[in-house]
Order: structure tokens, then sequence, then C-alpha cells
């Protein structure tokens, strides 16, 4: 090993320490040790290796303090510890490298100061050092002195998600070559300078920043970037900032800032997330009709007027548009139906009349909240027309009038909040809407019986039918009292039966049958349920009442209300829980848990969470069970679905080969430990971007194990009751038979993989003639061989690297082993890994920056 120049074993599931004996290889330039298990201390020794240039230790389980000896290393050119779980700070003696170009050490549990000894770096040109614990101010005149050279290559400076202090000191601003500053997620204060020269992005988000924005801000600089959300900025928006039509994020909510929004700001053509909510800014909306690229605008919680601009429409990729708690007036434009990828149009408390345009209905799967408005009139037959799928309808606290028109069974509609308003006639329009899941029809002026298909969402939700005197429901009761499980609305009144009717002792006697054969079966059901849950061991359990974490989660999310929900599944609705910049959580609600196969579907997903422990699955952090509903509380992941990254998300982001590829890999990982390391072996019968979720650092992590199916080691497949999964994704001997075992989760992960080098979706219109994307695939690979018609065309510029273009293809040949129709003919999951990770390529990049 003496004359071993370079070491990568990079990838691998290699475990216990790294060996003291390391220091004995004298002439190792490059040791890349990243993806492992290790565990255990840097050992001091690395202090021997005069020619390591490149060390990178990244996502393994070290502990122990980072050794100063490292600082003897002085040919260190990278240098990256990320994601481990070291103590104490980084060594001050790393100042010694002088040929540090890149020092990164993300989420390794490091705390103290940032070494002030950094300042002899002065070739260093990114310092990543974020989601740690470093406290204290950031050096000043030790670290930042560009005038001396110090750190004047400085491009990327990553300090956010620790607990830094005080002010950033000026010279950082004066860097010549920084280009990047995220300090977001700490303890900041001072104000902006009047210049940020070459900055291009800059965050600082939730700290303690005040002041105002330099007039001129924008005028002198390349800003592409801004996110000064949550800070205590007052005075009024600068005028240029887009002066140099470069910036594309512009985030200032929750400050103090006052005035009108500069009519620059409207005609920015860069722009493309826009967030002024939570200010103090009045006067009118600015036109934004020269805006291809908006597509994100939250001007919320202000007391900006006037009438909202039709031209507002011409920004065709607009995906989301929020102008509540205002004091708009006038019309609600028809031109919004414009905007075909509109996807949540929220003008909630205003002062908007009118009715609703039919217009909207161009609009796909929308979020309509219009509440608190003076809309008036009745809600128009032409809704009926809007052909596209709602998620949401909110017309409440209106003066809306009249009855449901019956044209609103045409749409489709999951959930309808009519509430507050003034409406009359029968609710009988709306059972034929079939895909609705929640109805608010209170304080209203409804008669009649509430149709059959509605009783359901009235057991679910009472109060979401109170202050309607007029409702009844058709059900069997005595002595004028309600109906079972409805305590507020009385059964309507029955008609005569006088002269052909039955005589009360027949109805005695059919009574008392009933009961007898009712007590009789519940006999039985008690009998069978002991029977079944003795022979249950279920290894956890819920606790009787709330847990403190729990309280927070209910308490932050306001008892689960729907402004917080992010996401709605087969199995329950989730929500988001922000308790701290640290601490943001998904809570999943599940209902009905107190019928049988709603409560063995959430004992199953809370038993196959609580058993497995890996950095690719979805971890459980606490749940709780009720009669009538369960919680289930998991680790948020900031990044969404695979699905949204891939195909929900406008403009679509940038997904570089080696992201998709660490994701491919990061799942496999997943999929592996469910089927060979648990005990007995999981499947997981629905694989799919929606259930692979991403963290901030785009490590992919397998969620939604609420059909997973625990088999016994002794046998590869499972009967199953119902045919589970999602269209596309299922493989094709399902169709035949009913047995599902872990070479199906190959299949749907093959499909996964094609997603991810196509970036289209499993069952996509464009298929004519095959379908799916699998027989689009094969298709087109059988007949010509070339990766280039199959690939994302985002990627081919990345393919002029022959080296990323055979990996490429590899990846490729996997997917299409894991979706032969034949299941024996699939790799398993571990063979899969294994056949990935000899697709990877050496490293081009000597240090590992973040996705």
């Amino acid at each position: 090993m003496s004359n071993v120049v370079m070491l990568y074993l990079h990838g691998n599931k290699f475990s216990g320490s790294i060996p003291w004996s390391i220091g004995n290889c004298s002439k190792l330039e490059e040791l890349i040790l990243s993806d492992n298990q290790l565990m255990g201390v840097l050992p001091s020794s690395l202090s021997n290796l005069e020619n390591l240039t490149y060390l990178q230790v990244v996502n393994n389980h070290l502990v122990g303090r980072i050794p100063w000896e490292l600082g003897n290393c002085k040919s260190l050119v990278g240098l990256d510890l990320s994601l481990n779980s070291f103590n104490g700070g980084l060594p001050p003696s790393l100042g010694n490298c002088s040929s540090l170009s890149g020092i990164s050490a993300v989420r390794s549990n490091l705390t103290g100061n940032i070494p002030s000894s950094f300042g002899q770096l002065d070739k260093l040109e990114f310092l990543y050092l974020a989601e740690n614990n470093f406290s204290g101010k950031i050096p000043a005149e030790e670290l930042f002195q560009c005038e001396l050279r110090f750190l004047s290559e400085l491009q990327d400076l990553e300090l956010f998600d620790n607990r830094l202090a005080g002010e950033i000191p000026l010279s950082i601003w004066k860097i010549p070559s920084l280009e990047q500053v995220l300090v977001n997620n700490n303890c900041l204060s001072s104000e902006l300078p009047l210049e940020l020269k070459q900055l291009k992005n800059v965050s600082l988000f939730n700290n303690q920043f005040s002041g105002v924005m330099p007039p001129n801000l924008g005028i002198n600089s390349s800003l592409e970037e801004l996110d000064l959300t949550a800070n205590k900025f007052s005075g009024e928006i600068p005028l240029n900032l887009c002066f140099r039509k470069q910036l594309r994020v512009l985030n200032l909510g929750f400050n103090r800032f006052e005035g009108s929004i500069p009519s620059q700001v409207g005609s920015c053509s860069t722009l493309w997330r826009l967030i002024l909510k939570q200010n103090k800014l009045t006067g009118v909306l600015p036109e934004f009709g020269k805006n291809p690229n908006l597509s994100f605008m939250d001007i919320s919680m202000n007391s900006i007027g006037g009438a909202i601009p039709p031209s507002l429409g011409n920004c065709i990729n607009l995906t989301s548009i929020n102008l509540s708690t205002n004091k708009f007036t006038g019309l609600i434009p028809s031109e919004l139906g414009n905007l075909a990828h509109l996807e949540t149009l929220i003008l909630s408390y205003n002062n908007l009349v009118g009715s609703l345009p039919s217009q909207l209905a161009n609009c796909t799967r929308l979020v309509l909240e219009l509440g608190g408005n003076l809309l008036g009139g009745e809600i128009p037959a032409t809704i009926g027309s809007f052909e596209n799928p709602f998620y949401l309808m909110n017309l409440s606290n209106n003066r809306l009038t009249g009855k449901i028109p019956v044209e609103i069974g045409e749409i489709k509609l999951e959930r309808l909040d009519i509430s507050h308003n003034s409406l009359t006639g029968s609710l009988s329009p709306l059972e034929d809407i079939l895909s609705l899941l929640e109805v608010n029809i209170s304080y209203n002026d409804f008669t009649g019986a509430v149709p059959e298909k509605l009783l359901k969402l009235l057991r679910s939700s009472p109060t979401s039918f109170w202050g309607n005197s007029g409702l009844c429901v058709n059900c069997l009761a005595s002595n004028g009292s309600t109906c079972s499980g409805n305590d507020i609305l009385q059964p309507c009144a029955r008609p005569s039966s006088r002269g052909n009717g039955l005589s009360r002792v027949q109805i005695v006697m059919i009574v008392l049958g009933s009961i007898v054969v009712l007590v009789i079966i519940s006999g039985l059901l008690c009998m069978l349920s002991l029977s079944r849950r003795s022979k249950q061991k279920i290894k956890i359990s819920a606790p009787e009442g709330p847990s403190s974490l729990l309280s927070k989660v209910m308490e932050a999310t306001e008892n689960l209300n729907d402004r917080y929900v992010i996401g709605r599944g087969a199995h329950g609705t989730v929500y988001k829980a922000s308790l701290g910049p640290d601490e943001i959580f998904a809570v999943k609600k599940l209902v009905n848990v107190g019928t049988n196969g709603a409560s063995l579907s959430m004992i199953r997903e809370i038993e196959t969470l609580g058993k497995i422990r890996h950095r690719n699955l979805v971890k459980l952090e606490d749940f709780w069970l009720r009669k009538d509903y369960g919680l289930i509380l998991y680790q948020y992941m900031q990044n969404g679905s695979l699905h949204d990254v891939l195909h929900e998300m406008n403009p679509p982001p940038t997904l570089e080969w080696s992201v998709r590829y660490n994701i491919a890999i990061g799942t496999a990982h997943g999929l592996a430990y469910l089927h060979f390391d648990c005990d007995p072996a999981i499947v997981h019968r629905d694989i799919k971007p929606k259930n692979i979720l991403l963290d901030s650092e785009m490590e992919p992590h397998i969620a939604d194990f609420g059909i997973a199916k625990l088999l016994d080691q002794s046998s590869s497949s499972t009967l199953s009751i119902s045919v589970l999964g999602t269209i596309g994704y299922i493989a094709p001997e399902i169709a035949f038979t009913t047995m599902r075992g872990k070479e199906s989760d190959v299949y749907s992960y093959g499909v996964v993989l094609l997603e991810l080098i196509t970036r289209k979706m499993a069952v996509d219109p464009r298929f004519t003639e095959d379908a799916d994307i699998v027989g689009w695939v094969r298709s087109l690979w059988s007949n010509a061989a070339n990766i280039n018609e199959i690939l994302d065309p985002d990627l081919e510029g990345e393919l002029l690297d022959s080296t990323i273009k055979e990996q490429v293809v590899d990846v490729l040949l996997v997917a299409l082993r894991c979706t032969e129709n034949d299941p024996s003919k699939r790799p398993t999951m571990r063979d899969v890994v294994k056949q990935l990770l000899d697709a990877c390529p050496r490293p081009h990049t000597k240090l590992i920056r973040r996705a």
C-alpha cells in the first residue's frame, strides 16, 4: 500500500473504523471514502500524508473530534467532512493548509466558533459549514480582510442553519469574487451595505436584520436571487432591483416594508418568484404584462387596493397567485382564465364583487379560494363547463343567493366550502359530484333531506352542516330523537302509514327480534376479534394521549387546519407542522381508524415504520391512535417528492445527471434494505416518484408504507386481497395473478429509473402506440439503440462527456432489466445496487458540492 496514489472506496458498505495504518501510505494523494458506513474517529495518522490533496469522508457515521494534526496536510486542496456526527469544532490548524480551495462540513454536528485562522486561506473558493451548531460571531478582521488578499478568491459562503449571532462584517460584502452568501436561519443582525458588487444570490431569511434597503440596490449588482424573508427591514422597496434584468427570485415577506410596489417589479421580465407577504404595503398592484417567466406570486396580508390588473392573465406560466387579505375591489378578471397552468388562486378576504368568471374553467386542478369577499348573485350554471378537475373551491363568507345549480354535479371537485352565504334549496345537486371528499355548507338556508351520499361527510364533520334549520336526515327515530351518530340535524318527518301499516304488536316483535339477532352477531364478532387480536403481535402501541411533541404539532397546525395541508393520498391527509427552524414535521391523519380495514392499515404502517432504520427510508417520529382517527409523525422533506421535482414545478428545476444518479442509487439502497435486511422481508407495493421524498440535499427517502406487506422470509411472494399500486408502475403479472412479491417492487423501481432518464411520466398521452413509458423506451431502444432519442433534452449537454454518457446507458440497461415482463428475469434489488455502483465513474469533481 505504500505506493498507492489514489484510493477510491466510495459508495460501498464498508463498516468499522478507518485504520491507523492509512498513515503509512506516504504517496497517497486522493482518499475518497464517502457514502459508506464507517464509524469511529478520523485517525490523526492522516497527518503523515504530506502529499494528500483530496480527502472526502462524506455520509458516514464518524464521531469524535476532528484531529488537530489534520492541519499538517499542507497539500490539501479539497476537504469534505459532511454528513457525519463529529464532536467539537473545526481545528484552527486547518488555516495552515494554504492550498485549500474548498472546505465542506455540512450537517456534521459541529459546534464552537468558526476558526479565524481560515483567513490565511487565500486560495479558498467555497466554504460550506451549513446545518451545524456553530455559534458566536463571524470572524471579521482576521477572516475577511480582502485588502490584505485574505480570502480574496472566495466565491460561495454558506453558513445557514447555525446559531451565529452578531453582524455580518462589512468586509465580507467587499470580497470582489463573492457570488453567493447564504446565512439564513441564524441570529444575525445589522443592515445591508450600500452595494452588493458581484453577488448573485443573497439569502438572509429568518434572522434579525433591520434598516432600509439601499435605494440604489440592483443598479450596480448582478442580483439573481434575494431572500430577506422574516427579518425587520422597513422603508420602501427600491425601484431598481431588476435594473440589470437578471433578478429571478425576490422574497421580502414578513418584514415591515411600506409604500407601493414599484412598477419596475411588475415589468421585470426575468422574475420567476415574488413573495411580498405580510408587510405594510399600500397603493395598487402594478401591471404584470411583461413577465413570461413569473410562476409564483404571494402578496397577501398587506393593504393593497384597487382592481386586480387584467394583465396578470399575460403571465402564462403563473402556477400560484395569492392576493388574499388586502383591499382589492372590482371584478375578478376573466383574463385569469388564460393561465392554463394556474393551480392556486387565492383572492379571499378582499372587497371583490361580481360572480365567478367562467373562463377559469381553463385552469387545471385549481385550488380556488374566494371566501370573505362581496361576491353576490347565484352560483352560475356555467360552473358545469369547468371540465378540468378542482381540488378546492371556497366561496364562503360572501353574499351568494339562490339555489345550488344542478350543473355543479358535472364538475370534478374534491373540497367545497360555500358556508356563510344565503343559499337556499336542496343539497341534491351535490350528490352528483362523485369526487367530493369534503364539504362545508354551514350557515345558509338549505332545506330538505341530506342526500344519502353526503351522510358520510355529515358523520365525519357534523359542524360543516350547522346553521341550516331546514335540513334533516332520513332515518328511523323515536320520540323525536336525533339519528344515531348525528347530533346536528333532526330526523325528517315520516309520511303517515295509517290504514295500511303494521300493528304495534308487529312492530314490537320485529324490533325485539332484530335486537336478539344483533346481540348474537355482536357476540360472534367480539369472539372473532379477540381471537384475531390474540394472534397479532404489535410491537408498537399507541400512547393513550398525545405526547408533548404531538401536542406541539396540533398547536402549530391549529388543530390540523386546512391551510397546513401539503398532500392527500389514499391513506390520509398530510399536514406540515413547523415548530421552529430546525423542527419541521409532516403529520399524516388517517380517518376512520375505528373500522377494521383502516385500523389494520394503520397498524401495518406503524409496525413497518417502527421496525426499520435506514437513511433512505422516511423515519417515524411519533404516533397517536384514537377511536375515530390516528396521527403519524414523520420527518419533513424540504424538496417535496421526486414527482414534484420531475413533473410539477414550473419552470422545471435543472437536474444534473449526478443528482439523478444519486436519487437512483439511494432509492435502490432503501428498497434493498426492505427486501433483504428486514426480518421478515418487506414489500412496498407502491413504488413511484410520489412516494420518493427528497430532503434539502436531494437525498431520497422512500415513504408511504401504508400498503406495505410483511412477507414471511421463507416465501418470495404472498397472496394479496386486492391489487395494490399505481397504474404505470404495476408489474404486468399482477393483471393475471394475485401474487405480489419483491419482483413487483423491482419492476416499479425500473419505471422510476426510466422517469429519471427521460423526465416523462409513466403514463403519457404522447405514448400513442405503446401506452406506457416502458413500451415507449423499449421500442426506441430496440430500433435505434440511440440514447439521445430517449434522454431528457436537459441532459444532452452532459453527454458530451463520454464517461457520463456511458453511465447513463448503463443505468438505462438496468431499468430495462428491472422491467422485464418475466419476473424471473428481473434482478434483485441487491443486484440493482451492485449494477448501479459498477456504473459509477471516478469522480470528476475533486470536492463534492451541494446538490
